[in-house]
C-alpha cells in the first residue's frame, strides 16, 4: 500500500521551531519510506484564524525548505480548494452516524464550570445523564465514554501502548456549540478521505490518537485503523512546551533575525534522523 502522509498547521498562531520539528520528522520519515506528503491546514476554528497566520504557514515551510505532493500551494488556492468549511457535509454524515449510536448527549458547561468542578482535569459528567436536547441552544455535543475504553496501537517509536480513555479524554466533545464538527472527529474524517495512512505527532497528542482510532472503530473508518503512528518527544523551553506566538521561538521571528532556513532544516532533520533507526 502506498505510503500517505501530512503536515496538518492549524492557523491560529505563528508557527514555531517545535513545529518545524515536527514537519522536518515527518518529511523525512515520509520520503524515507517511499511515500507522498500533503499539506492539510485545519483551519475549523475560525474565530482564531487570521490572514496572517495563514501566510506565515506557507511562508515558514518554503523557509524551511519543505516540499510537499498535494494541498495548496498558496492561501488563496487553500481557501478555493481545500479549507476545512467545503467539507461540512462530511462531518456532519459522521455526527449523524455517532448520534445513531446512543452516546452523544448535549452538555452547556462552561469550561470554566468544568476546571472548577473537575477533580482530575478530565470532564466531570455534569450533564451527561440529563438528556438535554441536542438541539439545546449554545451546547456542545459529548461523545460518552466508559471505564471500559480503552485503545491500544504499537507506535513506531513508543512501541505497544494501552490509553484509558476514560481517564485520557473522557466524554469528549464532538461537535463545538457553533454546530461545526470538533477537531477530532474533523481529523479523522480528513485522514480517512485521503487516505492517510502515516501520522508523525507529539507526545502531547497521545490522546488525541486514541480518541480518533476509538472514533474510527464506532464509525468502521477501517483505513484509519490500519495507519501507522509515530510520537515524538516535543521541544521545550525551560521545562515548558512551546505554544504558538511572535516570540522568539517563531520561524517568523528567526526568518526576520537573519537565521537561515537551510541551517535549520539541517540542525532538526539531522535530530529527526535520530529517530529513523526503527525502521532501518
Amino acid at each position: 500500500m502506498p505510503i500517505r502522509s501530512r503536515i496538518a498547521p492549524t492557523p491560529s498562531g505563528y508557527l514555531h521551531i517545535g513545529n518545524a520539528y515536527n514537519f522536518l520528522l515527518t518529511e523525512q520519515l515520509c520520503h524515507h519510506l517511499g511515500g507522498s506528503l500533503r499539506l492539510r491546514i485545519d483551519d475549523l476554528d475560525t474565530a482564531r484564524v487570521r490572514q496572517a497566520y495563514l501566510d506565515d504557514i506557507f511562508e515558514s515551510l518554503h523557509f524551511l525548505g519543505i516540499t510537499w505532493d498535494k494541498g495548496p500551494r498558496n492561501t488563496s488556492e487553500h481557501f478555493a480548494e481545500y479549507t476545512q468549511s467545503l467539507r461540512g457535509d462530511a462531518y456532519n454524515a459522521l455526527l449523524a452516524q455517532l448520534v445513531d449510536t446512543g452516546r452523544v448527549f448535549a452538555c452547556t458547561c462552561s469550561r470554566a464550570q468544568i476546571t472548577a468542578s473537575s477533580t482530575d482535569a478530565q470532564y466531570p459528567g455534569t450533564c451527561r445523564d440529563l438528556k438535554l436536547p441536542l438541539d439545546t441552544p449554545n451546547a456542545t455535543w459529548r461523545f460518552r465514554t466508559e471505564p471500559e475504553d480503552t485503545v491500544h496501537w504499537v507506535d513506531g517509536f513508543l512501541g505497544p501502548l494501552t490509553l484509558p480513555l476514560f481517564h485520557r479524554n473522557r466524554d469528549f466533545v464532538v461537535r463545538k456549540r457553533d454546530g461545526i464538527a470538533a477537531y477530532q472527529l474533523a481529523s479523522l474524517a480528513d485522514d480517512s478521505a485521503y487516505g492517510i495512512n502515516l501520522i508523525v505527532r507529539g507526545e502531547d497528542l497521545l490522546a488525541s490518537t486514541a480518541t480518533q482510532l476509538f472514533l474510527a472503530r464506532t464509525l468502521a473508518q477501517n483505513s484509519f485503523l490500519l495507519a501507522d503512528f509515530y510520537h515524538h518527544p516535543l521541544i521545550k523551553e525551560n521545562g515548558e512546551k512551546l505554544s504558538k506566538s511572535a516570540g522568539s521561538t517563531s520561524l517568523k521571528a528567526m526568518h526576520h533575525a537573519g537565521c537561515s532556513g537551510a541551517a535549520i532544516r539541517n540542525d532538526y532533520a539531522q535530530w529527526a534522523a535520530s529517530f529513523l533507526h526503527t525502521e532501518q
